[in-house]
């Protein structure tokens, strides 16, 4: 199938990344947020992208002008009705998930598909939240979404091929480098980094380095362009600690068992950059 108008759900950075991507690839996109005033900052941040881009050099006004021009914002979901793949990005919350899924199947037409940037969650549980659960899929994009170049396909028991691959050309278009993975919590990436993540939380806790001098060994000694709790910190502790608890749910391995001082960060409000402070204060 041909997509060519995508509808994009949420108000977070990553639905503003994903919406420049693929309207930057000739899409026609429709970012919907439960408020009009977030929709709106979510065009904000769109609008200020492309405005440093022009700066630098990487793109000329006029592109950046024509990218704009593709995205629209809105608090109606029935504005997503004619979009050919309707992509969620909101709170990882499996009922808040289902719930939209089944609002959005009620709207869009038949040969739309329905997917999630979910990170961690079954997709096929989303799947059976509608009438057509050969049409839902998984389309994890990376953040920030236009700078990274993986794209996670997660096909769940329910998918048909032609969906998969409708999902795969989509992410190429969007000049990415896809993936397929099977239905599994963590899919590949975070099945593998969020052990890592949690053992640095963990030698943080016992004390065996402070959280400067752990992030300065990772990146020094494994040329990482970013230290473990510094990445935790950008992630968000609180979907970080969702994603633990996603995991261990699934696979009960005590590699994914949250330690304490990230559930206790999260329960104090201390949710990394977005709230200003985390493992590092980002007040200053």
């Amino acid at each position: 199938m041909t997509i060519s108008t995508v509808g994009i759900l949420g108000s977070g950075i990553m639905g503003s990344g994903i919406a420049e991507v693929a309207a930057k690839s000739g899409h026609d996109v429709i970012l919907r947020s439960r408020q009009q005033a977030t929709a709106d900052a979510m065009l904000t941040a769109l609008e200020k992208s492309l405005a440093k881009q022009v700066e630098r050099n990487k793109i000329e006004q006029s592109t950046a002008d024509e990218v704009r021009s593709r995205v629209s914002a809105t608090d109606d979901l029935a504005a997503i009705a004619g979009a050919d793949l309707v992509l969620e990005s909101v709170v990882e919350d499996l009922d808040i998930k289902r719930e939209l899924f089944a609002a959005v199947d009620a709207i869009v037409g038949d040969h739309a598909i329905i997917a999630t940037n979910t990170s961690t969650l079954p997709v096929v549980d989303l799947a059976v939240a509608t009438g057509r659960p050969d049409k839902v899929v998984g389309i994890h994009f990376f953040n920030p979404a236009p700078a990274m170049s993986l794209v996670e396909i997660v096909r769940p028991l329910t998918a048909s091929d032609e969906t998969v691959a409708a999902a795969r050309a989509f992410a190429e278009a969007c000049g990415k480098s896809p993936v397929e993975v099977k239905d599994r919590a963590g899919f590949i990436v975070n099945a593998l980094l969020f052990p890592y993540l949690n053992n640095a939380v963990r030698m943080l806790e016992n004390g065996t380095a402070s959280a400067e001098d752990i992030d300065t060994a990772m990146k020094g000694g494994c040329n990482f362009p970013m230290g473990p709790l510094a990445l935790l910190d950008l992630v968000g502790l609180d979907t970080s600690l969702a994603i633990l608890d996603a995991l261990y749910e699934e696979f009960k391995d005590p590699n994914y068992a949250a330690v304490p001082v990230l559930r206790r960060l999260v329960a104090a409000g201390q949710l990394g950059r977005k709230s200003g402070a985390g493992f590092y204060d980002y007040s200053r």
